[in-house]
């Protein structure tokens, strides 16, 4: 008889305590020397067989049935099959006579109706070893996921602690990958410039190289970083510490999306485009660039709109007019902050009272989550309404998440938020007479909303408390100069309505 010697090992867990492919041939060629069996040919193969499709496997049987070899030399029948295709096929050429014996040195065959059947029993507990195996496995995985852990390698920018068998953060990348994060979710740069930024900061991957645009993309898209789990299209809540806020996040999703269009870097970057409507027609307010100018006007697109050009200067001069009127001197200033501050001493009790009712909240969400899985698990509602309310209920958790950690991390938020509001009042003194248009774009889209363009001229509604703001002003301390704490001779300082101070305080108060 000739003998084809088959040697197997694939890179699976499961086949860790298996012989090394050269030690499976030392031992096999030892064992057909001691036997006298003539090897036509060896096969060696570094491949699952969990699944068939093995190519030099198939290619060893095809070599059978032509007759090139009658039999097969392997060190146990499971180095041949683990599963029921490849495991009939040598059964079925064992059938046929094509495949008159199989040796093995930890296995005896016999090519008989008893030694067929004892064979595919040996291929059978193959197979139920490979599939309680897998079983297993996905059982481990779902206990991990229960628990809020990653079953796998962790992201950049966070470690793995094989100790613990937990994810800690990576410190030295978790700074870079944060910074990432919110260079992009400003809108005014591609992944493919994120890619060269991140490459000058020295940034690498796992493998010690410098990372790819995929590896970016991919990150700016995984909400592991705001501490939620994706896996296989389902949400799961994460117990390893964010690197980002979900806000941070959903800013760079919006930026992905394409309803913000980052500027491509080199060319002219017009700041009041997608910010304006035209006020005649409804269409979008676009730019262009001529003789060293920068003219506003409507697209036009479909319609015969009359509106004219409105060069950007005279845009600016009207932005300034709007902004001077949320102004708040600095005497005005002192005596609001002066006016919070009497409020800390209540405080304290305040925001036990939010964080009261934000973890009410959350509790209310989970049990909605366990109402959900139970409805799953009655097959009352099918796999993708369940990924997808699930998805909608932890983001929702993960916001009032991210609302309690703030509140319980900065004592007085509320006072600090509206002192952050009186403080930017106060700024625009800085900011509207700045050269860059950038500054002045950012803080009329804070102030503002709805604008509108028409006739040459700006229209916009106020935000409260910025309409208050707006409305309560009298004739307005404002000076053609960059420094506007200096009053005039002879001017009296602004002061704010009863409302404004009532407003202020009940805005941001719990």
């Amino acid at each position: 008889m000739r003998y084809f010697l088959y040697a197997r090992k694939s890179t699976d867990e499961e086949d860790r305590q298996v012989l090394s492919l050269d030690s499976q041939l030392h031992e096999l060629r030892d064992f057909a020397q001691k036997e006298n069996l003539t090897i036509v040919e060896e096969f060696v193969e570094a491949k699952t067989a969990k699944q068939p499709g093995r190519r030099f496997f198939n290619y060893m049987l095809r070599r059978i049935e032509v007759g090139d070899a009658d039999s097969i030399i392997a060190w146990h029948p499971d180095r041949l099959a683990r599963n029921s295709v490849d495991g009939g096929k040598i059964i079925y050429l064992a059938d046929k006579g094509l495949l008159k014996d199989l040796r093995f040195p930890t296995y005896r065959f016999d090519n008989t109706a008893q030694g067929k059947f004892m064979l595919n029993i040996a291929f059978g507990q193959s197979k139920y070893y490979i599939d309680n195996l897998s079983e297993n496995v996905r059982r481990g995985i779902r206990e991990k996921l229960r628990r809020g852990e990653w079953p796998g390698w962790a992201p950049l920018g966070y470690t793995n602690n094989y100790k613990n068998h937990t994810i800690i953060v990576d410190e030295d990348k978790a700074v870079l990958v944060k910074k990432m994060f919110e260079l992009f979710a400003k809108g005014d740069i591609s992944v493919a410039q994120l890619h060269k930024e991140v490459t000058k900061w020295g940034l690498l991957g796992k493998t010690g190289k410098p990372v790819c645009a995929a590896v970016i993309d991919n990150i700016l898209r995984n909400p592991f970083y705001y501490g939620m789990i994706r896996y296989k299209d389902e949400l799961y809540e994460a117990s390893h510490p964010p690197l980002i806020s979900k806000k941070l996040f959903d800013s760079a999703q919006e930026v992905l999306s394409g309803n913000r269009h980052p500027q491509v870097r080199g060319r002219i970057k017009f700041e009041y485009v997608g910010l304006m409507r035209c006020g005649e027609c409804g269409r979008m307010i676009t730019a262009e660039y001529q003789r060293g100018h920068t003219y506003y006007r409507c697209t036009k697109k479909g319609t015969h709109c009359k509106q004219k050009f409105l060069r950007e200067e005279a845009l600016l001069s009207q932005i300034r007019l709007s902004l001077r009127k949320v102004y708040i001197d600095d005497i005005a200033k002192k005596k609001i902050l002066n006016k919070l501050d009497a409020y800390a001493a209540g405080e304290s009790k305040a925001s036990f009272s939010l964080s009261g009712q934000l973890g009410q909240r959350i509790k209310e969400i989970d049990a909605k989550v366990e109402r959900l899985i139970d409805l799953y698990i009655s097959q009352e509602i099918s796999d993708v309404e369940y990924q997808s309310l699930k998805a909608k209920l932890l983001n929702e958790k993960q916001d009032f998440k991210d609302k309690l950690g703030q509140t319980e991390k900065i004592s007085g938020g509320w006072l600090e938020q509206a002192k952050e509001f009186i403080t930017s009042c106060n700024a625009i003194g800085s900011v509207a007479w700045h050269e860059n248009p950038q500054p002045l774009r950012d803080f009329l889209k804070k102030i503002g909303s709805n604008f509108i363009l028409k006739d040459l001229t700006l229209y916009f509604s106020y935000i409260k408390p910025f309409e208050i703001v707006a409305k309560s002003q009298g004739v307005v301390d404002w000076r053609a100069r960059q420094d506007l704490n200096l009053r005039p001779m002879g001017s009296k300082p602004t002061t704010l309505s009863a409302e404004l101070r009532a407003h202020t305080i009940c805005r941001y108060k719990p």
